[in-house]
């Protein structure tokens, strides 16, 4: 695992109650538990949704010579990248609920071989229909699989280090840049067997996840109650404590699915995640384009910068989901990344005419975002528990992957109707700001506070 960094192992002992977290009041059979469960874990969910992205947003490096080969117009781009958001909303909220209440392992599974050969398959299209259809095919695969992971910690790692857990799942997004990135710039020069890189780049890039979804059945393990490699001791301490936390937000309110979705702060979370992403996934597909128009560098030239905000977005995210933990903090912590990346946006805006620092202003901002994502997602779990929960997070994220569809769309009518990329950066930097907005507007507590102060 040598893409994970220092700061990734640092917090991997803080999640485990390593030295200098908060937790180090817990008994040692607690230390114990976090620390093994830590190390098992993340590095592994780490590694499955880095294919999962590259997977997903290898579209974005392949457009560098794929529209032009195909003769595809920036509105034909946008429109197959929107459609991957079709299938994938369709079929996200049974998706989570069927890894709360049957298998994480045995579901997560399934979506990443079935993923692995439509990814493969997008390597053979020639037209815009076959690109549309390819596309919405992969959404279908892939359904799921982000809220799966983040129920499935849910059932390994308390709220305390809940924020931490999800940063090193979610860091993997930007680190998938530090390996696609370079990858892509060296696929694209070569031509293969008759087939033209960017061909390649799909095939290539889909088969990994073929081999690590079989993998999965035989690692992961579902429940604490079920983890032959955790001694017995630790097992009944951690799943202890997950039933303490499940019991005490059961006290507070024991929400149905259908309560649930109409609770107002879920429909809050809910919209600011839609818009963030209306932003975000524009951006994500866009920025090669983006930098390359811009700069009018090189393919390789731009992959190679697209390095810079990957890892500024594992920085961030994995000390910004640290600190949120360690201060109990979540709403400031979640909507900071977001207004920084707004800000940046519209600096890009308004130095469109000085190339070199309008790049900066973009990569800074595609860099600074991420840091929202993984306090966000600790969220739903300080309100709902179980099945709500889980239900929830295939809400939240299905209505805001809609911003996958309009995003990229609009970004490429924007595009073909004012021959430039200004208005789509300032449309990003409002789609931030208005997402941060709406996040310091929100309040949710820790439940275990809130129980203990009904208690005393």
């Amino acid at each position: 695992m040598a893409l994970i960094s220092t700061e990734m192992k640092e917090n991997l002992n803080a999640n485990a109650g390593g030295p200098g977290s908060a937790v180090n009041s817990l008994p040692d059979v607690g230390q114990r538990a976090r620390r093994h469960v830590a190390w098992r874990l993340l590095p592994f969910v780490f590694l499955l949704y880095i294919v999962n992205y590259i997977d997903r947003v290898n579209v974005s490096f392949a457009n560098l010579r794929m529209s032009a080969d195909l003769g595809f117009t920036d509105a034909v781009y946008g429109m197959g990248v929107g459609a991957f958001y079709i299938g994938y909303v369709l079929f996200e909220i049974p998706g989570a609920v069927i890894v709360e209440r049957w298998s994480a392992r045995k579901w997560i599974a399934r979506i990443m071989i079935s993923w692995g050969l439509v990814s493969i398959l997008t390597g053979f299209v020639h037209t815009a229909g076959q690109f549309y259809v390819i596309r919405f095919l992969l959404g279908v695969a892939e359904a799921s699989f982000f809220p799966g992971m983040i129920v499935y910690l849910t059932h390994w790692f308390c709220v305390r280090d809940r924020s931490r857990a999800i940063a090193c799942l979610y860091s993997a997004v930007p680190a998938a840049s530090l390996v696609s990135s370079p990858l892509a710039g060296w696929l694209l020069g070569v031509h293969w067997r008759g087939l033209a890189g960017w061909r390649w780049l799909f095939i290539l890039e889909g088969a990994p996840a073929i081999v690590i979804g079989v993998i999965t059945v035989f690692y992961l393990t579902d429940w604490p109650a079920q983890a032959r490699w955790l001694p017995q001791d630790e097992r009944e301490w951690l799943a202890q404590e997950l039933a303490a936390e499940t019991r005490a937000k059961k006290k507070l309110r024991d929400h149905t699915i259908w309560q649930a979705f109409g609770d107002p702060r879920v429909l809050l979370l809910t919209t600011a995640w839609f818009v963030s992403l209306c932003g975000a996934l524009g951006s994500i597909y866009w920025i090669p384009t983006f930098v390359k128009r811009i700069s009018a560098a090189s393919d390789r030239t731009v992959t190679t910068l697209l390095i810079l905000p990957a890892l500024i977005g594992v920085t961030c995210m994995l000390w910004n989901g640290w600190h949120s933990d360690k201060t109990g903090e979540r709403r400031w912590h979640a909507a900071i990344p977001l207004l920084a990346a707004g800000f940046m946006f519209g600096l890009s805006v308004l130095t469109r005419q000085n190339a070199p620092l309008a790049v900066s202003c973009v990569l800074l901002g595609s860099g600074f975002y991420f840091g929202f994502q993984p306090v966000c997602w600790s969220m739903p779990t300080l309100i709902l528990g179980e099945s709500a929960a889980a239900a929830t997070f295939g809400l939240i994220n299905s209505m805001g992957q809609l911003g996958g569809f309009f995003g990229p769309k609009l970004i490429g009518f924007l595009n073909m109707r004012t021959h430039g990329v200004t208005a789509s950066l300032g449309f990003i930097a409002l789609a931030y700001l208005v997402a941060g907005s709406l996040m310091l507007s929100l309040r949710i507590r820790d439940p275990l506070q809130v129980a203990a102060e009904h208690a005393a």
